[in-house]
Formats: C-alpha cells, sequence, structure tokens
C-alpha cells in the first residue's frame, strides 16, 4: 500500500467503536480527527486521550468530530472510555485493518526487541473526507492544541 498525502480522500473504513458502528464515508460534512495510539491505558496514550477530551470543546466549535483507534479489545476500550470519561468514540482493531489503510503498523526496537506496534499518528480531514494534514511519529505534548489550531483553517 503506497503513503497517504495530503490532498486524497481518506480511505473509508467500519468498524466496531464505544458509540456504536462507525462509518468513516457516514461522516461526511463534518471534519474528522482520526488518531491512532499505541494501546488503552498506557502513560502517553492515557494523556493523549486525555488532551483531546480536555479540548473537546474546542473541536465541537469548529465541527469537528475525534476518532481514536487502537488495536485493543471493546472490553479494554469501554473500560478506558468510561474511567477517562471520553466524549468521543475509540473504534476497536484488533485485525489492524483500520491501522493497514492509514499504514501505522511500524516495526520498532523496544527493550532490546523488534515488535509490532501502531506509530502514534493523526489523519484530519475535511468535510469532504480529503486529507488535509497527517502528523507522524505523534509526539503528545502539545499536539492537540496544533491540531485544533489546523482544525480552525479549514472552512
Amino acid at each position: 500500500m503506497s503513503e497517504l498525502t495530503i490532498g486524497q480522500t481518506a480511505p473509508d473504513f467500519e468498524g466496531e467503536s464505544t458509540q456504536g458502528s462507525v462509518r468513516l464515508s457516514e461522516l461526511r460534512g463534518q471534519k474528522v480527527v482520526l488518531y491512532f495510539y499505541p494501546r488503552d491505558n498506557t502513560p502517553g496514550c492515557t494523556t493523549e486521550a486525555s488532551d483531546f477530551r480536555d479540548q473537546a470543546q474546542a473541536f465541537t466549535e469548529t465541527d469537528c468530530v475525534i476518532l481514536g483507534v487502537s488495536r485493543d479489545t471493546m472490553t479494554s476500550h469501554q473500560k478506558f472510555h468510561q474511567k477517562l470519561d471520553l466524549p468521543f468514540a475509540l473504534i476497536a482493531d484488533p485485525e489492524e485493518t483500520i491501522c493497514n489503510l492509514y499504514g501505522v503498523m511500524k516495526e520498532k526496537m523496544m527493550y532490546g526487541r523488534q515488535v509490532r506496534t501502531i506509530e502514534r499518528s493523526t489523519f484530519l480531514l475535511d468535510r469532504e473526507g480529503q486529507l488535509v494534514q497527517i502528523w507522524r511519529k505523534v509526539k503528545v505534548p502539545g499536539h492537540v492544541a496544533e491540531v485544533i489550531e489546523q482544525a480552525k483553517t479549514i472552512a
């Protein structure tokens, strides 16, 4: 699969989430923040989800939907969602179907061994489902504020 680029239509998918079934194409007409994270209940992922939660109103004001995606199970997502009181859906992708569409699965050295994991990434889509910004190798501090600023620039 080729690398996704700004200006192309985001790959459509359907997945089960903490708020029911989600199909990306059914969100046309709204902006979408699609963020991929490695694992529920890990320090960086908890901080990132909390940052999106804490800024959810700013995203709502720009007519922007937030979706989080990881390989965790729906059971794990539901507990994480409830624990952090998240106002947005978390999509379970244990088969890596959505992750592979967006090219976020990477090999990484952890504790001296090679592991396959999700590279923390965020995709911003306009109302027509076009990719307008792609962040790879995301560093959590300040990231959500940067996404909000970018979302505000989209009509």
